[in-house]
Formats: structure tokens, C-alpha cells, sequence
């Protein structure tokens, strides 16, 4: 596992499944535009989705731009040419990126090249674009790999799992794989309700509402927030919500721009010292501590 890196103010984590096989995690929780730039060689098949906000992609020094919304994925692949990655990422956006040679791709699906458009001869050695709609099964399993709380031990094969699981989703859009394990998810409103009830958490971090007055905003029962909050995002709400207080807290200490005091006030803590242990234990250092070793 490849720990956390700052580029140009912006969370990146790059993760190594197998051998040539990864993850890219782009998370922009900040108020700007954030670049990320990739060398990916001409024998890789690229998935991108986007799981919220925007980015693009500049291809030709600039020339060419082909953009990412939310909710949707892009399939790239040009055996003539390396296609490095050239990624904008706006505000308050997230995306997750998986990089697989051409050779263990076909390996995966060999069996199976008539029924995959990708895989048949006629497009074996073509390049190929195919921009599609992130299913909500597919949703589920990209929001489990932003948002994780796994002892380290177990990551990698967490993460082996999950690789598998969303390429295997991504292949298989006749069928919704989910459907029997939580029928609530298809329904596409229900899934939106979710969604804007994490927005809301996000938006008032430093005042979010009751699970109840949660519930009573998005128009949902208490039950059905909780089980489809957990469905989707990995976790309860004010478990996924103190997470996300400690990324953005993390990045705020990480660029300088506020002291402890302000950082916690920010994310909601009215007391230093309650923010200073929160970060503690989710840490396991003080946030002045993670400052100083950011300056070695």
C-alpha cells in the first residue's frame, strides 16, 4: 500500500493490487482546482470513475480535453501510444482510477471476449474509448474504496477484493448484482436521497443535524438511512462523517493556512483539546505533532 501524498494541495493514494495492477484515489475536499499527472504506459486499459463533483482529462499537451461528471466512468485504452495521466479534479470532487496491462486483462476475460465489445478480435489491438453510467451496485463498491476503516493488515486484501468486485460490476451492467442483497439500493431515488444526505453531513460538519432531523430532510425513515447509508458508504453516518472531519482537518494543518485552534473550530469542536484527541485517535499522533513532521 502506497501511504497518502499531498500534490498540489489534494489527497492522492495509489494502491498496488498485483503486480502492474492499481488503484488511484484522487480526493479534492478543497476550493480549487487540483492537478494530478501520471506516467501510464501504451500496454495499461484505464477505468476512471467519477463518485462525486467533476474533473477532466488533457490529452496532446492541452489540446484535447475530454471531462468526467459524476455518476459516470470513462474506459481508455490505446495500444499505439502511452496515454499518460493528465487529471484535473475541481472542488469538492472525487475520483477513482484503475490501471490493468493489457495482457492480465484479456486473462481475466479470455473466455468470455464474444460477450465483452472490448474483447473481441475486431478490437483487440484497436484503441478504445467507452464512457457509461456508474450503476448503483457499482456506487457502493467505488465509496467502500474512498472511505475504508480496516486495520492495515487486511487492506491489501480488502482492496484485492473490492478491484475485482468493481470491474466485475462494470462488465455485468445487464444484470444488477446487488438487487437481491439490498433491494432498496435500485431504487434510484432512494439511492439520491442517500446521497444528499451525505452532502448535507458534508455541508454542516461543523453543525450536522440529528440522524432524525436527517432523516425528516431527505424524507426517509430513520431505519432506511441507516441501512442504506451503510450500504453505500461503508459505514454509519457519524462514523463516516468524524472521518471525513479528520481528512479535511488533516489537509488544513497539511497546507499552514490555520492553527489547531482554528482547524478545530472549522470542523466543528468547540474545545482545542476535544479536537486534539479526536485527531489523536484517529491518527494516533496530535495534530501539532503531524505539523512538526511535515517540516523534516
Amino acid at each position: 500500500m502506497v501511504p497518502k501524498a499531498h500534490i498540489s494541495k489534494g489527497v492522492y493514494i495509489e494502491t498496488l493490487i498485483e503486480e502492474g495492477f492499481y488503484t488511484l484515489a484522487f480526493n479534492n475536499e478543497l476550493d480549487n482546482d487540483v492537478q494530478y499527472n501520471r506516467e501510464v504506459g501504451s500496454n495499461f486499459v484505464q477505468f476512471h470513475f467519477c463518485i462525486k463533483g467533476q474533473a477532466r482529462f488533457s490529452f496532446n499537451d492541452g489540446n484535447y480535453i475530454l471531462p468526467l461528471l459524476e455518476d459516470n466512468s470513462l474506459l481508455l485504452y490505446n495500444p499505439e501510444r502511452d496515454l499518460p495521466l493528465n487529471l484535473t479534479v475541481d472542488p469538492n470532487s472525487w475520483v477513482l482510477s484503475v490501471l490493468l496491462p493489457i495482457k492480465k486483462f484479456h486473462g481475466l476475460f479470455s473466455t468470455e471476449a464474444n460477450y465483452i465489445t472490448f474483447l473481441s478480435e475486431e478490437n483487440r489491438d484497436r484503441k478504445y474509448y467507452k464512457d457509461a453510467v456508474i450503476t448503483p451496485s457499482m456506487a457502493i463498491v467505488l465509496n467502500q474504496l474512498m472511505n475504508y476503516n480496516l486495520h492495515p493488515s487486511v487492506k491489501p486484501l480488502y482492496f484485492k477484493g473490492k478491484a475485482y468486485e468493481l470491474l466485475s460490476l462494470y462488465f455485468n451492467r445487464p444484470v444488477d448484482a446487488d438487487t437481491e442483497q439490498c433491494p432498496f439500493l435500485i431504487d434510484e431515488q432512494n439511492v439520491a436521497k442517500i446521497k444528499k444526505a451525505k452532502t448535507i453531513i458534508i455541508t454542516r460538519m461543523a453543525e450536522p443535524p440529528t440522524l432524525k432531523e436527517l432523516a425528516d430532510e431527505i424524507q426517509l425513515p430513520l431505519n432506511r438511512l441507516k441501512e442504506g447509508f451503510k450500504q453505500i458508504y461503508g459505514d454509519s453516518v457519524f462514523s463516516f462523517l468524524f472521518d471525513y472531519k479528520m481528512e479535511i482537518a488533516r489537509q488544513m494543518l497539511a497546507t499552514g493556512s490555520n492553527n489547531v485552534n482554528e482547524v478545530g473550530l472549522k470542523v466543528g469542536y468547540s474545545t482545542a483539546s476535544h479536537f486534539i484527541a479526536s485527531f489523536k485517535k484517529k491518527f494516533g499522533t496530535t495534530p501539532k505533532k503531524y505539523v512538526m513532521s511535515l517540516t523534516k
